[in-house]
């Protein structure tokens, strides 16, 4: 990956809406070289996919939490029967395995706490493994969904 490949990319993650032809501008490049390099860069997996970024409000999800897992056994049946359980909960729109204490960091987003209270007793504390459960509340959100540096 060369310094125009990463303009590409950055360019690409402010906008993923961007023309062929407006890429190939802001980069200034002709048009079937950009977008030869934008195939390469799809097929080599360094552009995942493209996507809308939503407001969660919008979708009257107004509440969110950090939830922080602890498994009682490591072992690959309990790790795996948690991570499968963990990607059935649509609510939970991050997960991530960590090393050290605790085990998983999930991020959740929830209509209000009412809900979050719900979706914590009835799938949450009864997913496969887990020991203990540690919410902190999102207060707001400084530095959210930021493009990768290059």
């Amino acid at each position: 990956m060369d310094a125009l490949d990463r303009k590409i990319l950055t360019e690409l993650q402010q906008d993923g809406r961007l023309t062929v032809t407006e890429l190939a501008a802001r980069v200034k490049l002709s048009v079937s070289p950009c977008h030869r390099r934008v195939r390469d860069l799809e097929k080599s997996g360094a552009i995942r996919g493209y996507r809308a970024v939503v407001d969660p409000p919008a979708l009257g999800l107004n509440f969110e939490a950090l939830v922080f897992v602890t498994l009682r056994w490591e072992d690959s049946d309990t790790v795996t029967a948690f991570e499968e359980g963990v990607a059935d909960v649509p609510h939970v729109i991050q997960a991530q395995r960590l090393f050290g204490e605790p085990d998983y960091l999930l991020r959740v987003a929830t209509a209000d706490l009412a809900a979050y209270q719900q979706l914590y007793d009835q799938r949450l504390a009864t997913l496969p493994g887990v020991q203990r459960l540690t919410s902190t509340l999102v207060m707001k959100h400084v530095v959210d969904d930021r493009p990768l540096p290059q």
